[in-house]
């Protein structure tokens, strides 16, 4: 499970694109594709490799007025998968 002080980050060749052919964001690796939807994308676009997971959320909360606490767990289980996927990583 991913924490509020840990720092998730895109690893080297992991990346969003806008795939011009389905007119939608997805998450590139090596040799693999996730099309990724709304939620996805954006809480894709707040990793910079710099700031907290903590930090994320919360933007995110204010972003679009949400309670921090659902966007914390909403997206805790979608990096998670990215995680075990080995389209994310976790800096402790």
């Amino acid at each position: 499970m991913i924490g509020p002080d840990d720092i998730p980050v895109l690893p080297r060749g992991v990346r969003i694109h806008w795939d011009k052919v389905r007119a939608t964001w997805v998450l590139l690796a090596p040799e693999r594709t996730v099309t990724l939807d709304a939620a996805a994308h954006a809480v894709l676009s707040e990793i910079d490799g710099a700031r907290s997971f903590g930090a994320i959320t919360e933007a995110l909360a204010e972003r679009y007025d949400a309670p921090a606490a659902q966007i914390a767990a909403d997206s805790a289980g979608l990096l998670g998968a990215l995680r075990d996927r080995r389209f994310l990583e976790v800096v402790s």
